[in-house]
C-alpha cells in the first residue's frame, strides 16, 4: 500500500501571470514568446503551438533559436525536457549545466508534477481514472508511432474529466485534465486515444479533423530550492473550441507551496484545479453536468 502524501499548507496568492509580449532580457534582446517564470537558474516559457523545441534534422525555427537571448554563458542554456511541436505551454529551460542536472534528476525520479489539459472527441465512460499502459516506439516505412504493448516502457497517466459537452454539430467533446506520472513520447495523446477520447487535432492517434492539436502543458512543478512552479494560459484555439462546447477555460487561484520538505511533489495549483473544477457545462439545447472525482 502506497504511503499517503503529506498535507501541504495552502496559502491563497495571486495566480502566476504570463508576460504576454516579447520579454526584454539581460542580453539586450527580446524573447519571441511569453515567459512564465524566471529565476537565476531557470526560465519557464509558454511555448507557442507549432514551434518545435529544437530544430532537429530538418532545421527551421525552434525554441533553441532564442537561447542566445536567454544567456550567452558557455555552460548553457539547455532544454530540460521536451514538448511536441504542436503542444503548447510550460517548457523548462536550464540556464546552466548544473541546473539542468538537478531538473533532470527530478524528472527521472518522478518528483516532477506535469499537468496537461486536453480537449477531446467523445466522452469517457467514467469521471476519473488511471491509464496504466506501457508504450513502445515502432517504425515502419520511414514512419513511426507509439503503441501500447506489454513489452513497452512503463507509462502511467492519471486523468479526470473536467467537463463534458457537445460541439455545434452535436458531436460529443470532453475537457480532460491529465497528470503524467511518467514522461514517454506522445504519452498524453496515446493514453487519451486509449480512453476512447482522442485529442482533437491529433490525426496520428485519432482522426484527421482539420483542427490544431488541442493539448497543452498546463502546469509544471519541480520541488527544487527554490521551487519551480509555472502555469500556462490556454492557447487561443483551445479557448475557441471550449466556448463552442459551452465552457470557459478559466484560471483557478494559485496556491503558494510550503517547500520545507524535499519529498513534497504535489503542485499546489493542481490542488486548486481540483477544488475549482466547473460544476456544469452547458451547450445550447443541452445541460450536461460535468463529472467530478
Amino acid at each position: 500500500m502506497k504511503p499517503r502524501r503529506p498535507a501541504i499548507p495552502r496559502v491563497t496568492s495571486p495566480a502566476p501571470r504570463a508576460v504576454t509580449r516579447a520579454v526584454s532580457n539581460r542580453n539586450g534582446g527580446e524573447l519571441p514568446f511569453p515567459v512564465l517564470l524566471r529565476t537565476r537558474h531557470f526560465i519557464v516559457i509558454d511555448k507557442p503551438p507549432g514551434l518545435p523545441a529544437h530544430a532537429g534534422r530538418a532545421g527551421g525555427p525552434s525554441v533553441e533559436d532564442a537561447f542566445a537571448l536567454m544567456s550567452r554563458h558557455r555552460n548553457g542554456p539547455w532544454l530540460a525536457h521536451r514538448l511536441d511541436r504542436d503542444t503548447s505551454g510550460c517548457l523548462l529551460v536550464a540556464l546552466r549545466k548544473q541546473a539542468l542536472i538537478a531538473a533532470q534528476e527530478c524528472f527521472a525520479s518522478g518528483r516532477t508534477t506535469k499537468v496537461y489539459w486536453a480537449i477531446t472527441h467523445g466522452h469517457p465512460t467514467a469521471g476519473h481514472g488511471v491509464v496504466d499502459a506501457p508504450l513502445l516506439r515502432r517504425a515502419e516505412r520511414g514512419q513511426w508511432r507509439m503503441e501500447i504493448t506489454p513489452d513497452g516502457q512503463d507509462a502511467r497517466t492519471a486523468w479526470r474529466c473536467l467537463a463534458r459537452g457537445h460541439m455545434p454539430d452535436g458531436s460529443p467533446a470532453s475537457w480532460l485534465e491529465l497528470r503524467l506520472e511518467t514522461g514517454r513520447t506522445h504519452q498524453a495523446r496515446v493514453h487519451c486515444a486509449a480512453l476512447g477520447c482522442p485529442v482533437m487535432g491529433d490525426g496520428q492517434y485519432g482522426r484527421a479533423d482539420g483542427k490544431s492539436l488541442h493539448l497543452m502543458s498546463r502546469e509544471l512543478y519541480l520541488p527544487l530550492d527554490p521551487p519551480i512552479h509555472a502555469i500556462a494560459p490556454p492557447p487561443a484555439h483551445m479557448c475557441l473550441t471550449a466556448r463552442q462546447a459551452g465552457w470557459t477555460l478559466a484560471c483557478p487561484p494559485a496556491i503558494t507551496p510550503a517547500v520545507t520538505r524535499a519529498h513534497i511533489t504535489e503542485p499546489p495549483a493542481a490542488m486548486a484545479l481540483r477544488d475549482n473544477a466547473p460544476t456544469h457545462a452547458q451547450h445550447p439545447g443541452h445541460d450536461v453536468p460535468a463529472t467530478t472525482p
